[in-house]
């Protein structure tokens, strides 16, 4: 009995360890997104200092399709906080389309 609950503590951190260190991993869409989105922001608002990803809402989903001849590769969404003058909002929804070798095509904010 004690072997079979020593063995599933073992799986259950190692299960845990796994899944803690990929959402440590930075992924290439998200920063690629994160930045340009944040470059277009700042275009229309200098006061903007940063964009923080909440990473809890985010999705990410592999695609597959053309807008006419352009190819969507992958499409993010989920929420950001615009932060101004070191003050940080409520949450904005985002979308991000990625093209070919990551390429951001678009980043489209709306308050909630």
């Amino acid at each position: 009995m004690k072997l079979v609950a020593i063995a599933a503590a073992a799986v259950l951190t190692g299960l845990l360890t796994e899944n803690a260190s990929a959402q440590a991993v930075e992924d290439p869409a998200v920063n690629a997104c994160k930045n340009t989105g944040l470059l277009a922001l700042r275009e229309r608002s200098p006061d903007i200092t940063d964009l923080v990803m909440d990473m809890e809402s985010l999705a990410i989903s592999k695609a597959d399709t053309k807008v006419e001849d352009v190819a969507i590769k992958t499409v993010l969404l989920g929420e950001a906080y615009i932060a101004r003058k070191e003050k940080t909002g409520k949450p904005d929804r985002f979308v991000c389309l990625l093209g070919d070798k990551g390429k951001v095509l678009l980043t489209f904010f709306t308050a909630q």
